[in-house]
């Protein structure tokens, strides 16, 4: 069998560095916010290029709180995709601002940027562009826009640690970024986690008082705020594992190379990364015809894969208040149906990543001489596979 993720192999990479951290926690009695959180913050925010970090429990909660340091609420629009977690709407929706959205770019899945001026209104505030499964937004064309229209730019860079955009890491190139530690990400913790990284001391002082009840200091509250603090426990995980990020990083990398070598010539469409970007393969997506096909034969021969995301928010019942229609984003609608993840993390062998590559090509080849057959004998049926 290979997983989709492997937790397990990463963690007994790593134990003793872990055991120890959680050690020096559970020593310490600092179990929320305190020192080892403090020091994260710092150490992470030097790693994107930015002068602030702020922790806080989950990247919903980045997001939300980034929104309200921006000011951004009833009344308000915030230009973002359909194609991604439902968290980055979500967060929007908490704020009871309203989501706006635009298509994305079929070869990246991120915004396209070319259409985003004739999404602003009178009422627009910000742009959250997503940069998912790892591979960045176009971002000198989104902040040109938001420059010339008076807006924020927050990054959902919730699945892209460590990637860059024109050699500058993310988190380092908006407003403000907003990252997540969920345990599957390429930085995870052993829970839940998330950050607001910026730049800008004002959103950073705000930040940190609205995950904190809002407070200045201890029962002096400024603001009205929440209880979204990072616990101490998961920031000495984080920090340990923030030293191994590059290499898992590059090992993500590579195995992204061997499926695209060993894929080349099927009838899948392989993911790309942009002559300007530093793809880190949170997710390798592949889009195919016939997903379901794909996914029943892979599971057949022991691999597990994924779908993210196969409903965007503007068709999801959730978000059905928002007015949107099938077929209003026609990029994103494909690409929920197209697009399978396979397996992908550091500890991918070059032999899982063969196995993987040889049971879709066998399944290719298996459906390629059902269809000669059926051809032969008098029947004309498409082929299953192949991208639309």
């Amino acid at each position: 069998m290979i997983p989709f993720v492997d937790l397990k192999a990463q963690y007994a990479s790593i134990r003793d560095e872990v055991d120890e951290a959680i050690g020096r926690v559970l020593e310490s009695c600092e179990f929320t916010l305190g020192r080892e959180v403090a020091e994260f913050e710092r150490e992470f925010a030097d790693y994107c290029g930015s002068a602030h970090g702020i922790g806080v429990n989950t990247g919903t909660s980045a997001l939300h709180l980034a929104l309200l340091a921006a000011d951004i609420g009833p009344g308000d629009e915030v230009i973002t995709v359909p194609f991604t977690f439902v968290a980055t709407v979500s967060a929007i929706v908490y704020t009871r601002a309203t989501p706006v959205f635009v298509d994305i770019d079929p070869r990246t899945f991120t915004i396209d940027p070319a259409r985003i001026e004739a999404a602003i209104t009178p009422r627009t505030r910000a742009i959250i562009p997503v940069h998912l499964y790892g591979h960045p937004a176009d971002m000198d064309p989104i902040l040109d826009i938001a420059r010339r229209h008076g807006l924020l730019v927050i990054e959902d860079a919730a699945q892209a640690h460590g990637a860059e955009y024109k050699g500058r890491r993310t988190g380092s190139l908006g407003d403000m970024a907003c990252f997540s530690f969920y345990p599957g990400k390429n930085l995870g913790a052993y829970g839940e986690g998330g950050m607001v990284v910026t730049g800008n001391e004002s959103y950073a002082r705000t930040i940190r008082m609205l995950r904190d009840w809002g407070a200045e200091r201890k029962y002096h509250h400024v603001l009205k705020g929440y209880n979204y603090r990072l616990e101490a426990l998961q920031a000495a995980i984080l920090r340990v594992k923030l030293g191994y990020l590059e290499a898992w990083t590059e090992a993500r990398r590579a195995a992204a190379d061997r499926y695209d070598n060993a894929l080349e010539g099927c009838q899948v469409e392989m993911p790309v990364a942009a002559e300007w970007a530093r793809h880190v393969y949170h997710v390798y997506a592949i889009r195919c015809r016939n997903r379901s096909a794909y996914r029943d034969a892979l599971a057949s021969c022991g691999v597990h894969t994924g779908i993210h995301y196969p409903v965007p928010v503007h068709l999801l019942p959730a978000f059905a208040d928002l007015g949107y229609v099938r077929s209003a984003f026609p990029e994103s609608e494909r690409a929920a149906e197209e697009v399978l993840s396979l397996p992908m993390f550091p500890e991918l062998t070059s032999e899982q990543s063969e196995r993987v590559a040889r049971a879709l090509r066998e399944f290719e080849d298996a459906e390629r001489l059902a269809h000669i057959r059926r051809v032969r004998a008098g029947e004309s049926p498409a082929l299953l596979t192949g991208t639309a």
